[in-house]
């Protein structure tokens, strides 16, 4: 038998709220598919199975706060037996405490409202407190929705600060910095681009994310995590991606495999990644995934971002706005497309040495965007 516990969707995460079950005892289940949904202060994930198998029993009730690593769920995996139904005893079933009844709906409506629901009466069948009674309660307290997204956004904030504040106290970081010549980039970009339709044209971070994961297969040890006191390397290249949301707070999901993507697959998953977390439907893989992330500011103005690495990560990559300065190419002056390349990296793993050759092969990368 194997436990479907509840994940750690991210280093901050202590505990989550399900929401739902997508599968009831008895289905089959393989390995990758969504079988809950999860409330997190990161919003709703779908979480997925990491095993295949028949689910056996659900130990949680939508409605719980589960702390993470607890087990959720029983799976019997493919060649396991059915087991024997225990024999019957005069013993009386413990107890357990009476359970409020009420819809997921509603108890994450009441959540989102700062409800509290032992004041209310259901209206529901045998008494189960419904979205309607939740509503009902709302109006008379006159919470508006600003509120209520604001209170998300203050926990999703506090919950950026604990994992940063571990990060600052534990990682010993070191900062390099370089600027990068991308005029020839973006003039490749606007060429491409005039070859395809506006749906399939080509953002210049995707370049960047994809020479950010074409460099880590030379410099392996910037891709992966710290783990019980010891440097661990990734297999795979997933980017971590920093979105901003529209109510307030930052995601960094991954775009899985983003070294062996070619850029028109890159740009689609990008804006589907984007598209997805704004809306509150990203995958539990999506939050643990990343082995590196990237951070850019370019568009919002600013010209240089020194990241703070996001635990168990091990390096974050900052990006700054392309501006257009006096440069010297081949020995002649001109004016060139120049962009500000950060690192952040853990000293326990990796070195100052390293981190220049590193960002150097990022920037080797980009003077050839051809061949990304």
């Amino acid at each position: 038998m194997a436990e479907f516990i509840m994940p750690a969707l991210g280093a901050d995460m202590e505990a989550g709220t399900l929401i739902a079950w997508l599968k009831k005892p008895g289905d089959m289940v393989k390995r990758g598919e969504i079988i809950a949904e999860i409330d997190t202060d990161k919003g709703i994930i779908e979480v997925e199975c990491f095993t295949s198998g028949t689910i056996e029993k659900l130990l949680i009730e939508p409605g719980d706060k589960v702390p993470v690593g607890t087990a959720m769920a029983i799976i019997r995996e493919a060649g396991e037996k059915t087991p024997e139904a225990p024999g019957t005893s005069e013993q009386s079933p413990p107890t357990r405490p009476q359970r409020i009844k009420i819809s997921p709906l509603a108890r994450k409506m009441a959540e989102d409202l700062n409800v509290d629901i032992t004041t209310i009466t259901g209206t529901g069948p045998g008494g189960r407190i419904t979205s309607d009674d939740i509503e009902h309660l709302a109006r008379s307290i006159e919470k508006t929705p600003e509120q209520s997204r604001a209170d998300k956004s203050s926990r999703m904030r506090q919950a950026i600060a604990a994992a940063m504040e571990r990060s600052k106290r534990e990682i010993p970081h070191y900062y390099l910095s370089t600027t990068i010549d991308m005029t020839r980039a973006i003039n490749w970009l606007a060429q491409e681009n005039l070859k395809r339709s506006i749906e399939d044209r080509l953002l210049y971070g995707v370049l960047l994310i994809k020479a950010v994961a074409l460099a880590l297969r030379q410099f392996p040890e910037f891709n992966g995590y710290w783990k019980d006191g010891r440097s661990v390397r990734a297999e795979s290249i997933h980017i971590g991606t920093a979105i901003s949301l529209r109510g307030g707070g930052l995601i960094a999901p991954a775009l899985q495999d983003a070294d062996k993507l070619s850029l028109t697959d890159l740009m689609s998953r990008f804006r589907d990644l984007v598209e997805r977390t704004r809306s509150g439907s990203l995958r539990s893989s999506e939050l643990t995934d990343p082995t590196i992330t990237i951070t850019s500011l370019g568009d919002q103005g600013v010209e240089t971002v020194f990241g703070i690495i996001y635990p168990p990560q091990v390096a974050i990559i900052g990006f700054g706005k392309v501006v257009e300065r006096p440069w010297v190419v081949e020995g002649r002056p001109g004016v060139c497309k120049v962009m500000t390349a950060t690192l952040s990296a853990d000293h326990r793993v990796s070195d100052g040495h390293r981190g220049a050759l590193y960002l150097a092969a990022v920037d080797a990368l980009l003077q050839a965007p051809e061949t990304l």
